[in-house]
């Protein structure tokens, strides 16, 4: 299993490679996506996305391992000094919400190997997200023990959480496209991070606590 890049090894190229493939992996999926046209938008050679990075599979991996790998570090980072577990979980959702929003192509290319029933999905990915359900499962048993939540299913919980947040953000588009939406739905805030992610937290709080 090749394991994805470091923050300290990425180069401003490396950067600009991967900026340039989540556009794309985001508006032609993966099948869809040619690295001819990553190294264009990039401003390099294809060359230069082999050496740097690999073949459009490891680049791929790259692209969506940068924030599942990045949230999952977050989240672990900001959760390991607070004993509150409401406060955790909360922690939990607003970390997944500024992620998304800082890096918004890779709600697409997760709704689309969501659809596909993960067929191009990463094992590095994979296990990013599995550690994140992991931590999550780990506050919603601490919430349990203390007399706080209720017994739930963690991986029900994650989903709740991220489908919603990535359905809100891919819905974008379409709620600006017809004039005839409710104002109430065409005034939303494009952003998760604010408000929606507010109501989420509050959300999934009233499923979960006692």
């Amino acid at each position: 299993m090749d394991l994805p890049l470091s923050a300290g090894k990425k180069s401003v190229t490396v950067k600009r490679i991967l900026k340039a493939a989540a556009s794309v992996f985001s508006e032609s999926g993966f099948s869809g996506a040619r690295v001819d046209e990553i190294a264009k938008r990039a401003g390099v050679n294809k060359a230069m996305i082999y050496y740097h990075i690999g073949d459009k599979e490891k680049l791929y991996a790259e692209v969506i391992s940068n924030v599942i790998g990045n949230t999952a570090e977050m989240i672990e980072g900001k959760i390991k000094d607070i004993r509150d577990p409401e406060e955790k979980l909360r922690v939990y959702v607003r970390t997944f919400a500024r992620n998304i929003d800082d890096n918004p192509q890779v709600a697409p290319v997760m709704m689309r190997e969501v659809a596909s029933g993960g067929k191009h999905l990463p094992e590095v990915v994979a296990r990013d997200i599995f550690r994140i359900v992991n931590m999550l499962r780990g506050i919603l048993k601490e919430g349990v023990e203390k007399g706080i939540f209720i017994e739930t299913v963690p991986f029900l919980i994650h989903i709740m959480v991220l489908g919603a947040m990535i359905t809100y953000k891919t819905s974008a588009p379409i709620r600006a496209r017809y004039n005839w939406l409710p104002p109430g739905i065409r005034r939303l805030d494009d952003r998760i991070s604010g408000n929606i992610a507010d109501e989420i937290e509050n959300i999934i709080l009233k499923a979960v606590k006692k």
